[in-house]
């Protein structure tokens, strides 16, 4: 009987491990779509994964919506001026990083812009600049210091009255690294998730050292020639820029990116990718980084680690 053992172990060890398979899947969710690219032993695992993280997507939006009259955000938003609000994990997690990159732009990513995206809203459907009365009490309630976190009792309070938060330039970052987190508590980590230009990468598919993926560069008008790839893995990548997105106003361009400073749609071109730890930092860099403009951007890219921030020329 002593023999048997030895034996077992040996043909235990000498069957192959499952090779991994590519799978692909999307859902439209949070006004874009987004994408899932995985390696996984099976079709079941993988399908298991991904219907954890779309539905982990899909309740984000509940929380992060300013559209949802309902969401926790609007919650948040009505709750009136200096009155406690508690949130989910979610929420209190989301701006609490919103307010970190928005004191490292000095303001340039600010999530109470709220009003002032309603007003742009407004101003793509009729092709008339906001009235200037309207846009002053807009940036009047337009600050990120304005925004009280506490840390022991995890509430947030906003202090200013008729504040509106638009988490719209980092929530879509975070759910698509929320969705590679379900993912990788599946058991899948070879995978990649995609929320329109923001994507969360995870470990590289197998037998590859990354996952090559193509930024486009805004400078060109074919869509073919204006994409260069780069090859990454565990990290977050977003782009930002205005070739598809803004209106013309009397023979001026504006872009659908809006400065929190003055209030109005960006005029010059301009674009930029950033890679990032994480693609909860990259989404909202991409758009600050084009309200900054290269020199100051990159200049408060310098003061993050592992971030790389790329203009187009």
């Amino acid at each position: 009987m002593r023999f048997i053992l030895p034996l077992l172990i040996l043909l235990v060890c000498a069957i192959p491990a499952r090779a991994l398979e590519r799978f692909d899947f999307s859902a439209p969710l949070m006004f874009t779509t987004f994408r899932i690219s995985l390696h996984s032993e099976s079709r079941e695992k993988a399908e298991a994964a991904v219907e954890a993280a779309f539905k982990k997507i899909a309740g984000l939006n509940a929380v992060f919506s300013d559209y949802e009259p309902n969401s926790e955000l609007m919650q948040l938003c009505n709750a009136g001026p200096d009155k406690a609000f508690k949130p989910s994990e979610d929420l209190y997690a989301l701006v609490k990083r919103s307010q970190e990159l928005a004191e490292l732009t000095e303001g340039a990513f600010d999530i109470t812009c709220g009003n002032l995206t309603h007003l742009w809203r407004r101003t793509k459907r009729t092709h008339k600049l906001p009235p200037a009365d309207r846009l002053q009490q807009a940036l009047a309630a337009t600050d990120w210091r304005a925004v009280r976190l506490d840390e022991k009792a995890q509430t947030l309070t906003l202090t200013k009255p008729g504040m509106l938060l638009d988490v719209g330039g980092i929530a879509k970052g975070y759910a698509a690294d929320a969705g590679l987190k379900v993912l990788r508590e599946h058991g899948i980590t070879r995978a990649l998730v995609m929320a329109g230009g923001d994507i969360a990468i995870g470990d590289p598919p197998p037998g590859e050292d990354a996952w090559e993926i193509k930024l486009r560069q805004f400078t060109k008008e074919s869509p073919e020639e204006d994409l260069i790839a780069v090859r990454l893995h565990n990290c977050g990548v977003s782009t930002s820029g205005d070739l598809y997105q803004f209106t013309e106003i009397e023979g001026t361009r504006y872009s659908h990116i809006v400065s929190p400073k003055t209030g109005m749609g960006l005029t010059q071109r301009i674009a930029c990718s950033v890679i990032a730890p994480d693609c909860t930092t990259s989404d909202a860099l991409a758009t600050a980084m084009c309200v900054l403009g290269r020199e100051r951007g990159e200049k408060a890219a310098a003061q993050l680690k592992g971030v790389t921030v790329k203009f187009a020329e």
